[in-house]
């Protein structure tokens, strides 16, 4: 049996389009560390993409506990199906891993309320 702690294949976003999707028409949540961009999709769970660039951090290194980071908040947190794509800023790679879990978490309680109020209205 896998473990629940795995970041599997179908909750990520693997291919352009789908990115495109996201980009097109998001919710929107940023602060001086991440953006995090979200929208509705048709399926059971929620997916996540991850855009950490090399012009937020060109040690790759870096860029990967970014990256580490972003998939363990997003697993530990019980999201709706919404597709997420998480983006670094300049700011994320000096900063501790606590402050950028706290912004993480933050930011995707943040959509998850704007897409709630959405489909409500």
């Amino acid at each position: 049996m896998l473990s629940p702690a795995r970041f599997t294949h179908q909750q990520r976003l693997t291919k352009s389009a789908e990115f495109g999707r996201v980009f097109a028409k998001p919710f929107r949540s940023t602060d001086r560390y991440f953006t995090v961009l979200a929208r509705d999709v048709n399926f059971d769970n929620p997916r996540l993409g991850l855009a950490i660039s090399k012009k937020a951090e060109k040690n790759a290194a870096a860029r990967n506990r970014l990256k580490r980071l972003s998939r363990e908040v997003f697993r530990q947190k019980k999201l709706p199906a919404l597709d997420f794509i998480v983006m670094a800023k300049r700011n994320a790679p000096v900063s501790v891993n606590k402050v950028l879990i706290e912004s993480l978490q933050k930011h995707f309680s943040q959509i998850v309320s704007k897409a709630r109020i959405q489909r409500r209205g």
